[in-house]
């Protein structure tokens, strides 16, 4: 597995060690992504593994209030699919939930909205 370089103290809080996230792995999703790209450095799966490790921990803690309304302990993929469909950021998440799925009522949940 690749060490982490000079890039990821800045994002992981001085931790050098790791990644969460298969670094590799990245690469090759990063790779797949694109008819024209070849080359990636070092650095770039690195910023990637932050982002996504970003990315989960704000929709865990989106779902676990749902959750926690529900007065439940369990997070269930409704939970998760009741956090992205009240979050106008998570809009792009909404076509990979297929219409078998009934999300817990929404009307209690109040959406958000992006405000830069």
């Amino acid at each position: 597995m690749r060490q982490a370089g000079i890039y990821s103290g800045m994002f992981s809080g001085g931790r050098t060690g790791p990644h969460l996230l298969p670094l590799a792995r990245i690469k090759k999703i990063m790779k797949k992504s694109g008819d024209n790209v070849n080359m990636i450095s070092g650095e770039a799966p690195i910023v990637f593994s932050k982002a996504c490790e970003l990315f989960i921990e704000d929709l865990t803690r989106r779902s676990w209030m749902v959750t926690m309304k529900g007065k439940r302990r369990t997070l269930h993929k409704d939970d998760v699919v009741s956090a992205f469909m009240a979050t106008d950021i998570f809009d792009f998440l909404v076509s990979l939930v297929s219409d078998s799925t009934n999300p817990l009522d929404l009307t209690t949940v109040k959406r958000e909205t992006f405000q830069p």
